[in-house]
């Protein structure tokens, strides 16, 4: 992002590939927990945790990590 963002002249390079980082790594440890509490949520509630926790999951980890970039980017830079 560091390099894309310098050959784009961005003023903010610095501060927006600290932004991704941070919003990686976050998105890293949500899906990690998501996807170890979802599939136990869903058997303890009696559904089948094989068919249903991977749209939970995914859909879990898509909006908390872009939540996550948006907020940084808006907190961070600016």
């Amino acid at each position: 992002m560091y390099v894309l963002a310098l050959s784009q002249a961005s003023p903010h390079a610095f501060m927006l590939a600290v932004c991704v980082t941070i919003a990686m790594i976050g998105s890293c440890i949500i899906s990690g927990i998501s996807g170890a509490l979802v599939p136990l949520g869903l058997k303890k509630l009696g559904f089948d945790p094989a068919t249903a926790s991977s749209i939970i999951v995914t859909t879990a980890t898509d909006v908390s990590s872009m939540g996550t970039l948006l907020a940084l980017a808006t907190f961070l830079i600016s």
